[in-house]
Formats: C-alpha cells, sequence, structure tokens
C-alpha cells in the first residue's frame, strides 16, 4: 500500500489544519490507519487511530482538538487538527495495518508531513 501524507504547513497557535493521507491501492486490506506525530528530537508518537469498523483513539495530549476521520470513497484518511500548540509541531506520518489474503499482518508508513505551529 502506498501512502501519500498532504496539508501540512505553517499556523499560529489555536489555529487549525487538515491533514490528508492518500491510499493509492485498494484499501481493503487496511485494517487500522494511524497517524503518529514525531516532534524534533523525539521519538515517534502515536496521535490518533481509526480502524475499519470506524473506532477512535486519540493520545491523551490530543483529545478533543484532533478528530481522525476517513472517506472510502477517495480511499483517504484525514487528522482535522485545531486549537494547535507549539507542542504539536513536527512531522506528522500516516500508517497503516493491513492483512493479506492469508491473514498475515503487513504494516506501512508514509512519508511525513511537516506541521510548525508558531507561538
Amino acid at each position: 500500500v502506498q501512502l501519500q501524507a498532504s496539508g501540512g504547513g505553517l499556523v499560529q497557535a489555536g489555529g487549525s489544519l487538515r491533514l490528508a493521507c492518500a491510499a493509492y491501492q485498494s484499501i481493503n486490506s487496511i485494517t487500522s490507519t494511524d497517524w503518529y506525530h514525531q516532534a524534533p528530537g523525539k521519538q515517534r508518537e502515536l496521535v490518533a487511530t481509526i480502524t475499519s469498523a470506524g473506532l477512535t483513539n486519540y493520545a491523551g495530549s490530543v483529545k478533543g482538538r484532533f478528530t481522525i476521520s476517513r472517506d472510502n470513497a477517495n480511499r483517504t484518511v484525514y487528522l482535522q487538527m485545531t486549537s494547535l500548540k507549539a507542542e504539536d509541531t513536527g512531522v506528522y506520518y500516516c500508517h497503516v495495518d493491513t492483512r493479506d489474503m492469508f491473514n498475515r499482518k503487513w504494516n506501512y508508513w508514509g512519508q511525513g508531513t511537516q506541521v510548525t505551529v508558531s507561538s
């Protein structure tokens, strides 16, 4: 599965951005899609997850501010980010877990999109 992340940019604190993660092949094998955040000099951390059943989960630091959603027709998962803070700055990566026809698990990463929040 090839993934293309987009939507990053420079925004002032308190502002909003919407990130998009587009899949370029069939999404039928995708079991869940995640967004990860990697702040400068820090490890990559899980921010939000949406399963194939539509269940969502969020890191405590973004709960109430970020919303993950998906558009199956366009094979795209979105991360709507509001009330952005300086600590949200970093590279955001999308990631998918999949199962193949033999029920084997695979996972794939997108290339990342930079978000910079100015205070």
